[in-house]
This record gives C-alpha cells, sequence and structure tokens, in this order.
C-alpha cells in the first residue's frame, strides 16, 4: 500500500517554529516538510502593498530550521503563500532568504518558483468572455476593477506543486495557493487517496490549531490509500476526534464539505477514530472532481486614513454610549457641512470599544462597562484631508456634552497629538473565481537549476 508522511512544522513560517516539537517531527522521518507561509486574513494591506507581516529575520529563521531538517533527510520541502500574501516580489524574497541561508548552512537546493500573481490585462479580457463569477459576499466588479487592484493573485491547487516536483524540484516557494494544496499535493502524486490526503491537508493546514494545544509545536500526517493519521509533535499536545473534525469548521462555511481547486471533499461519511498516544485515523472522506477554477484575491487602495481615540468614564455615557455618540456624530456632521467639505470625499465611522465595537450588536441588558475608548477612523482622497476631518472632531471627541444645560466634560486622548496619520490603506476589490481550461494556465515557473525557464 503506497504510504506518504508529511510534516507539518507550524500553521505559516514567521511567527517562529518551535525547536523541541520540530526535532521530534524530524525524528519521525517524514517523507516531505510542507507548511503555509500566509493567507489574506490578515486583511487587505499585506496584498495591496506586497509587503510581509512577520519579521523577515523570523522567517529566515523558520526557513533554516526546514532546510536543514530536509538536507539531512534528503526530502523535499513546499511552502506556499510565500510572504503572506504571495506576490511575485514574495516569492523572490522568499528565494533570496533561502539561497542566503543555502550558502551559510552548506546545502544546495533545487528551488522552484511559482508565480501566481495576474495580469490585470488579462483578466479583464476574462471578465468581458464571461469567465469570472463572484464568491459568496463578493463585492460587485466591472472592467475596471482590475486596474484599480495594486496585486491580483490567484490561488494555486496541486498541480503546479506537482509540476515543479516532475521538473526534479526538492524546495518549491509558491505564490499565493490554498492552505491545502501545498500539503496534499506530494502525497496525491505519490497516489495516495486524493479525498484522504486534500482532508489531511485541510486538518493540518494551521499547523497545532487541531490539537488540544494549539498555541505550541506542529503536526505529523501518515497518508495511505484509503486513510490518514494525525498526531501533535509536541509532548504538550495530542489529537482527539474533536480537535480532528472541528477543524472542518475553521474558515469553511460547510462544516461537512470542503470545497478546493478542482474538487469537493465530502466528509459526511468520514470516521474518526482515536488510536493510542494522541493519535487519530481518519477514513471514509469522499471526493468529486469539479471544473478548474482558481480563486482571484485582489486588493487597491481606498484612500488615507487618520485615527483619534479618546477615553471616557463617565458614568451616565459609559450606560448608553451611542446617546452621547449619535447625536455628537451628527453635530460635528452638521459643522462639516457648513465648513464646504463634501461627502463624497471622506468618509467615517466611530466604535465604542468596551461596549460594542468588535460585533456591532446590542449588549446585554444591564452591562455597564467601566470605562469605554471611542475610536474615529476617518477616509479622505488625501492624508491631508483626512487628517482635517479628524481636527473637526477633535474638540468634540473630547468635550461634546450630554447634556447642553450642564457644564462641558473633559474626556481623555491617549497622545499627543491626537490624530494618528495611518496612511494609504486598502480593501480587498477581487474575491473572485475565473474559469480554467488547464489548471497550471495562469501560474508561471522559474526552475532556478535549469537554464530554460518552463
Amino acid at each position: 500500500m503506497k504510504q506518504c508522511k508529511v510534516f507539518v512544522p507550524c500553521g505559516a513560517i514567521g511567527p517562529g517554529i518551535d525547536p523541541e516539537s520540530f526535532k521530534c517531527g524530524v525524528e519521525m522521518h517524514p517523507d516531505i516538510i510542507s507548511t503555509d507561509a500566509g493567507s489574506t486574513d490578515s486583511g487587505p494591506y499585506y496584498l495591496g502593498t506586497g509587503k510581509c507581516k512577520y519579521a523577515m529575520s523570523s522567517v529566515k529563521e523558520d526557513v533554516r530550521l526546514i532546510l536543514k531538517a530536509a538536507a539531512e533527510l534528503k526530502i523535499p520541502v513546499t511552502i506556499g503563500s510565500a510572504g503572506t500574501c504571495g506576490t511575485d516580489k514574495s516569492v523572490d524574497e522568499l528565494a533570496e532568504i533561502v539561497y542566503e541561508v543555502a550558502k551559510e548552512e552548506n546545502i544546495t537546493p533545487k528551488v522552484a518558483r511559482i508565480y501566481s500573481e495576474q495580469d490585470p490585462k488579462i483578466l479583464k479580457e476574462r471578465y468581458l468572455k464571461g469567465d469570472i463569477f463572484a464568491l459568496n459576499g463578493a463585492p460587485e466588479i466591472n472592467e475596471e476593477t482590475f486596474e484599480s487592484c495594486n496585486h491580483i493573485v490567484g490561488l494555486c491547487g496541486i498541480e503546479p506543486f506537482i509540476e515543479a516536483f516532475k521538473a526534479g524540484a526538492d524546495v518549491i516557494l509558491c505564490g499565493r495557493s490554498t492552505d491545502t494544496a501545498v500539503i496534499a499535493a506530494y502525497p496525491i502524486m505519490n497516489g495516495c487517496s486524493e479525498a484522504m490526503s486534500w482532508h489531511a491537508a485541510k486538518t493540518a493546514e494551521c499547523g497545532a490549531l487541531c490539537t488540544t494545544n494549539p498555541m505550541e509545536g506542529g503536526v505529523f500526517l501518515t497518508i495511505d490509500e484509503e486513510s490518514f493519521t494525525i498526531q501533535s509533535t509536541s509532548e504538550k499536545g495530542s489529537c482527539t476526534s474533536y480537535s480532528v473534525y472541528s477543524h472542518l469548521l475553521y474558515e469553511n462555511a460547510d462544516p461537512i464539505k470542503l470545497t478546493e481547486p478542482g474538487v469537493v471533499v465530502d466528509t459526511s461519511k468520514a470516521v474518526y477514530e482515536e488510536l493510542p498516544n494522541g493519535v487519530v485515523r481518519v477514513t471514509g472522506t469522499e471526493l468529486v472532481h469539479t471544473a478548474p477554477t482558481m480563486k482571484l484575491e485582489g486588493s487597491g487602495s481606498c484612500g488615507f486614513q487618520t485615527v483619534s481615540m479618546v477615553g471616557i468614564r463617565d458614568r451616565e455615557i459609559v450606560r448608553n454610549p451611542e446617546k452621547w455618540l449619535n447625536p455628537m456624530q451628527k453635530f460635528v456632521q452638521d459643522k462639516l457641512d457648513k465648513l464646504g467639505f463634501k461627502r463624497d470625499s471622506y468618509s467615517y465611522s466611530c466604535s465604542v470599544y468596551g461596549y460594542n465595537a468588535t460585533y456591532r450588536g446590542s449588549v446585554p441588558e444591564g452591562y455597564i462597562p467601566n470605562e469605554i475608548l471611542v475610536m474615529l477612523r476617518v477616509c479622505a482622497e488625501t492624508q491631508e484631508l483626512a487628517t482635517d476631518i479628524a481636527r473637526v472632531f477633535n474638540p468634540f471627541l473630547l468635550h461634546f456634552p450630554l447634556h447642553k444645560d450642564k457644564p462641558l466634560p473633559s474626556f481623555a486622548f491617549p497622545f499627543s497629538p491626537a490624530e494618528l496619520e495611518r496612511g494609504e490603506v486598502f480593501e480587498f476589490k477581487l474575491y473572485h473565481c475565473v474559469k480554467l481550461k488547464e489548471p497550471c494556465e495562469l501560474v508561471r515557473f522559474r526552475y532556478d537549476f535549469k537554464e530554460v525557464q518552463a
């Protein structure tokens, strides 16, 4: 029976791999080390700017651990969503780190780069042909949307990884990819069950998050033709049926079915069996092939932002902050209109932290916070305009009265000046899929160990 052992040392390179857990995973003699390097979880800024979320020094040390172990074991490595956002520049920056480490450690990996950043002009043509469709919750788009994005990336499935392996690569650095594809590709290429490989990859995508100790260590997969097992590589964690099957709820709209490029994984008949020593075995997962598609993520500028914050402990206001906040905003809006600020050139919002800022719903009856923080966010066409709007708010954030017949209150700004200029800000403009004829048609390869580029 064909079998593949995959070591997933972390949920993403950059936050820091636990050395003891990593050593344990290496001692289990994996056939490959696979891990993610990013996602859109942290918002549109990283894709919009093409910057990495993590400190590059930390990324380098994680890469060092992985490359040294892979060289000693003579096994391959796959890393997906390079540099958090997966732009072409991010792939090249990660490759530079790989070569720095390789030189320092005297190893010579055969490196393949997979680029998945998209040409807006090509996507516009595909849009006009009707080949691009929206995912749930996607914004409305038109043919100008593609050029309005600073960067657009497509999420790779398993096929580009397999193509790079067939070309002879032993270290594959991919632009944006699905979290699961980076793990599922090698076992599928080596004859393991497609359904079990995808299900295993989904379970292990975030490293220890599917264990009883989600903050520490990685996980180890053993996949064959009819099942997979998973276990923690940390002595402080283990896998349970609950920790494994509940991970299908993570970042997934359907707790039973998982949609990936070209496949739908159905776990409705999956069986989770707890084995000794914190190991879980999974069987029964099924899979259906679908037409090839590629998810598109595009981020572009939406103006410049200035933020201001004020702390309030007034007992009457904290009982119901909206009784103070709503008339204050109306008062300032009237003043902005009288001052001649055009409403279509700016926007603003106020969030009340300590009350309902994180979910915007009603609070439990009788709840009274000890204090609140009101955060004003202003977004405008220029930084100067955003700051001017925030400065109009300034005295009223600090002194606006709840009752006109009482003395002016005084609240507290946490810093001076009260306006914090955040610079250019970004928003997701594309959250769509493009239909493909072939799974690799919109990706490009660079093989550093071959003279001819594929």
